[in-house]
């Protein structure tokens, strides 16, 4: 499977967070335990909704960290 980067991105707990953790070829399946780069294990909600939600501040820090590049400033900034 193509995978840009070592991480991806994974709905749980209310937020899409990025992960380290190997994906499976169809993503991480609904109750699927996940190590998130904000530092919590969190199970994968693998909903069409749950893509919707906000993205965790801090996974997307440290995400954009490992892809060298820049985080955008937050939409309240602009």
């Amino acid at each position: 499977m193509y995978r840009p980067h070592f991480f991806s991105w994974v709905p749980a707990d209310g937020l899409r967070h990025a992960s380290t953790d190997a994906k499976p070829f169809r993503g991480y399946p609904t109750g699927f335990v996940v190590a998130t780069l904000c530092g919590h294990q969190l199970a994968a909600e693998n909903t069409d909704l749950a893509w919707f939600w906000e993205t965790c501040r801090t996974c997307d820090d440290k995400a954009h960290e490992l892809a060298k590049t820049p985080t955008p400033p937050a939409a309240s900034a602009r």
